[in-house]
């Protein structure tokens, strides 16, 4: 596994020299990651647990590092970390569901036009 601490350490410092080459598409992130912190609808332990969830189903490593601890610094519980990553287990799953219902209509599809 990994020292997930050093890889945020690690992930930052590389950021930073993208920052440095790009400061637009830095701030533009900055800006967007900020956004929902202005509505106030959510407190930051529940965007947390959200964005750990979003980590999870599009593997993102630098995603799951930084949002872990900043969950955690929030006061996020194990247990509420596993039900938010069971909500992303489950999206995933129905997900593909949905993507095999896809594949299942592509298939009478192209059996439909092979007796055309």
């Amino acid at each position: 596994m990994l020292d997930w601490p050093e890889y945020r350490n690690e992930l930052m410092g590389r950021i930073g020299e993208i920052g440095k080459l790009s400061p637009g598409t830095l701030a533009g992130y900055q800006t967007l990651s900020s956004a929902g912190q202005k509505t106030g609808h959510l407190d930051a332990k529940t965007r947390e647990l959200i964005a750990l969830a979003v980590a999870v189903t599009t593997r993102c490593d630098g995603c799951i590092t930084v949002h872990t601890a900043e969950a955690l610094k929030h006061g996020a519980s194990k247990e509420e970390i596993a039900e938010a990553l069971g909500v992303a287990v489950a999206l995933n799953a129905g997900a593909a569901l949905v993507y095999s219902a896809r594949v299942m209509d592509a298939a009478a599809a192209y059996g439909r036009a092979a007796t055309a």
